[in-house]
């Protein structure tokens, strides 16, 4: 109902809008301060800002006005259950009124009280939908025409349409930064509860990761360990593999495309670059786990079939137990999948220096490979540099590939052959399935979360200091 009624109040800021402006044109006086189309802006605004805030606040408040008007008209049975019981009812009844069946079998009086109390949501949800949408077309209708009426030769309709641009504009302004105070204020709440409970300074040095209520005394840590090095370590284990692989070949394809490409082989190159971006991630980890990881299994356990038996028996036993889930798959897959954002945006960066660099190197005799070396690179180095933090951001916050092909075990090493798992993937198993965030395993994952928000704070802090240092010395 409420899209019916969205649509409708669109067709009337559209009418608003055809009667305010050809009321204006018809005028044809000169001395109006406003066009004729500021006049029609005006009042489609008036139309649909009334209106639109209406039915904003019915979606909103609609959860809470339905709850308090059943809560008050509840028969005694219902009344008499406790809390969750009492909750669970009125979830059915709703259900029931929208269609649906109950998802518990209440029998007996309750049964007939159900379906009793299902008309009666049907009705309230009924009226307060029916009572929203005729609010909302009227404020519409009363708007459009003040906005008629105000349709005057000294009427500032320009400046009062460019305010109300600029108060949406400051609107979504206060909106991004409001949701990042949000998320960093739970964060902080959160974490803090969770230091509380587990000191700061195992969480950032303990090497031990086992985040559960110990149900023996013999288990590490009698309580839970909640050492996050291990965690850390393969974060940055997977983000260096991904790396090793995404800088070079995203940059080199990068030169090539701008510098060497002729115009059909970029036409074809870089659309095909470009579509790894649009590729799932889910995918790029069945890719891991069923390509990728087997096939280096296969090949590190036929170099150990070789050494076997030899001086490096050791190494040859070690490669024969190498499995498809390690940090060298995850890495690998997920260098593949950032290879289109160190590309694209490196080949915008490298396209967007001036052309009187090229032709000035060029005269003074330089070729091609030293131009690019020596000219075009130190110019395009910041925006490169944002390019590679860029792809860092987005490896340090993989979870899918890592989980498929990199494992849940939280260990300790700098073997790319061993499983790791990484700081988001411990984030979602901690958070997976009915939680309750009063013990410190749920809430081990505000702490990770704001460490990992606070590195990579850092991380662009630093690197935004290497890009100013480098412009200011190529300026």
């Amino acid at each position: 109902m409420f899209l019916i009624s969205l649509a409708i109040l669109v067709v009337l800021a559209g009418l608003a809008y055809a009667a305010a402006r050809g009321r204006a044109r018809r005028a044809g006086d000169r001395s109006w301060h406003s066009g004729a189309g500021y006049h029609g802006l005006l009042a489609a605004i008036w139309t649909l800002a009334p209106s639109l805030a209406i039915l904003a606040a019915g979606v909103i408040f609609a959860d809470v006005v339905w709850g308090e008007v059943m809560r008050s008209g509840l028969p005694g049975p219902v009344a008499a259950m406790d809390d969750f019981r009492r909750q669970a009812f009125l979830s059915d009844a709703r259900l029931m009124g929208q269609g649906g069946l109950p998802q518990q079998i209440w029998s007996g009086e309750l049964a007939t009280i159900l379906r009793a109390e299902a008309d009666r949501s049907a009705r309230i949800q009924s009226t307060w939908t029916w009572g929203i949408t005729v609010l909302s077309v009227l404020a519409g209708i009363i708007g459009a025409l003040y906005a008629l009426w105000s349709v005057r030769p000294e009427v500032r309709a320009r400046n009062r349409v460019e305010g109300w641009i600029a108060t949406a504009l400051f609107i979504c302004s206060a909106v991004a930064i409001l949701t990042t105070i949000g998320i960093v204020a739970s964060l902080l709440f959160e974490s803090v509860r969770f230091f509380r409970a587990v000191p700061i300074l195992e969480f950032l040095f303990g090497t031990q990761w086992s985040p559960q209520i110990a149900i023996r005394a013999d288990q590490v840590g009698s309580s839970g360990a909640f050492g996050a090095v291990p965690l850390f370590v393969g974060t940055f284990l997977i983000m260096a593999i991904a790396m090793l692989v995404a800088a070079p070949v995203g940059l080199f394809s990068a030169i090539y495309l701008s510098e060497y490409a002729g115009p059909s082989a970029r036409a074809v190159i870089k659309p095909v670059l470009e579509i790894l971006a649009g590729v799932p991630t889910v995918v790029y980890g069945f890719f891991a786990a069923l390509t990728v990881g087997p096939a280096l299994r296969g090949f590190f356990n036929g170099i150990g079939s070789l050494l076997v038996g030899g001086p490096l028996d050791g190494v040859g036993q070690y490669l024969l137990l190498v499995q498809n889930q390690m940090a060298l798959v995850a890495g690998a897959v997920m260098g593949i999948m950032l290879i289109p954002f160190v590309s694209s945006l490196s080949d915008d960066i490298i396209n967007a220096v001036p052309q009187s660099l090229r032709d000035g190197s060029y005269a003074m005799g330089a070729t091609k490979s030293e131009t690019v070396g020596r000219v075009l690179m130190p110019a395009a180095l910041p925006g490169i540099a944002g390019a590679l933090l860029l792809a860092v951001s987005r490896a340090i916050g993989e979870t899918m590939i890592v989980t498929m092909a990199a494992g849940l075990a939280a260990r300790l090493t700098l073997n790319p052959l061993d499983t790791v798992t990484t700081v988001t993937v411990q984030i979602v198993t901690l958070l997976t399935g009915d939680q309750e965030f009063d013990s410190p395993k749920t809430l081990a994952a505000f702490g990770l979360g704001l460490t990992l928000f606070v590195l990579t704070l850092a991380l662009n802090i630093v690197a935004q200091r290497i890009v100013q240092a480098y412009r200011e010395q190529y300026d």
